[in-house]
């Protein structure tokens, strides 16, 4: 019996590729999970219990940062920094124009001006060469202030710290590395998370290191701007919890989730090289029918995504719909740049003439750590058929 009949018979009994395959791993981990939790139950260790810590401790280890911060959510882990350095209204905070809404949104709660800068056309990362001129033109214009960067490392791979950093230098900025989709990540053997002023990363279940839950971690070799991030997450708290020295948050990463990560995190290099073996596997197969995402020399991605190009919107369209036919399903990273949100029509009018382009163009396809070869060869064979 051939592969494709094979298909054809999963098909018509209900098969469906997963985008993401949580299942598998929690069943690889089942047992460790599982007496990890009903401990935490039997002790009602629930809030900073010892997990919290231990968590903290070896994401420190993994990514050769000094201090780790655990917090409530990735969105929490950009805006406490922001609350640390006292961001507010005037404040020109620079950021790509091209990720999801929570890069924006912490800027915008502050009530900060976030400054859109458009993306690299191979790796879709910020712009260094654009990060620059955007900087120049609020120092020309003189109504803001311009106090920070905002970088993000896009679908698992970092954006290009060796140039953004010396322009945060330069200008004399605050720079955090948003991290959210990069967590593994590397470029010359250095770990994301440990770039930047400070970096925040993300524990969201479809995220590389995901809890079963919300959560995120901020990063820093800085132990007193660390200590500022330790109070604001606990209301601002001082020496103790009724001793508040500032405004702060109610942003503690639970014990049940720091002890599903620490789990998580004993099989996450494996999964890591799983993911890049997946990414490969799609690149060679599909290189010569759509543009394939481009990694950069000395750099590992964390593979949160793996986004293909189109040459129109009118071909993703159809093949987002002829894959769904097929019971394969895809997703489109970002419908809409920051932009073209109604909330920043005063950015409405500049051109973005790159990151408007990937919204029209871009698909992303399944990717998870478990997706097997048959798997695969599914999507790709579906994905020729089409195009061809």
């Amino acid at each position: 019996m051939t592969l494709r009949v094979l298909w054809k018979i999963k098909n018509i009994w209900g098969f469906k590729i997963k985008f993401i395959d949580l299942n598998i791993q929690y069943k690889k981990i089942q047992t460790n999970i599982d007496n990890d939790i009903l401990k935490i139950l039997e002790n009602g260790d629930f809030i900073f219990g010892d997990k919290v810590q231990e968590l903290e401790e070896k994401l420190a280890k993994y990514t050769n940062v000094s201090e780790c911060i655990t917090c409530a959510s990735g969105t929490d882990a950009l805006l406490i920094p922001l609350i640390a350095n006292g961001i507010s209204t005037g404040d020109a905070i620079f950021t790509t124009n091209f990720s999801f809404f929570a890069t924006t949104e912490v800027i915008s709660h502050l009530g900060a001006t976030p400054i859109f800068v458009d993306v690299e056309n191979d790796t879709f990362n910020i712009s260094p060469e654009l990060l620059e001129v955007e900087i120049k033109k609020v120092l020309q214009e003189g109504k803001l202030t311009p106090k920070a960067i905002i970088s993000v490392d896009l679908f698992g791979q970092l954006a290009d710290y060796n140039l953004i950093e010396k322009i945060a230098h330069k200008y004399n900025l605050f720079l955090i590395e948003d991290a959210a989709q990069s967590f593994g990540a590397s470029i010359n053997m250095n770990k994301a998370c440990s770039f930047g002023d400070v970096a925040a990363t993300s524990f969201y279940p479809a995220k590389p290191l995901g809890c079963y839950g919300d959560g995120g971690a901020i990063f820093t070799n800085n132990k007193k701007l660390a200590n500022i991030y330790r109070s604001i997450r606990v209301h601002g708290q001082g020496k103790d919890k009724y001793d508040n020295v500032r405004i702060g948050l109610n942003s503690r990463l639970d014990t049940i989730q720091a002890s599903v990560l620490l789990n998580k995190l004993e099989i996450f290099d494996n999964e890591l090289i799983s993911r890049n073996n997946i990414a490969d596997y799609y690149s060679k197969n599909l290189k010569k029918i759509v543009q394939i995402p481009l990694i950069r020399k000395n750099n590992i991605s964390s593979w949160a995504q793996y986004s293909i190009l189109l040459d129109s919107e009118k071909d993703r369209n159809g093949l987002a719909e002829y894959l769904h036919s097929k019971n394969i399903p895809t997703a489109v990273f970002y419908k809409k740049p920051f932009n073209k949100l109604d909330l920043y029509t005063k950015q409405s009018n500049k051109k973005f003439n790159i990151s408007s382009k990937l919204s029209k163009t871009i698909l992303s396809l399944p990717m998870h750590p478990y997706l097997s070869k048959e798997d695969q060869n599914m999507v790709i064979s579906y994905i020729v058929k089409y195009l061809k």
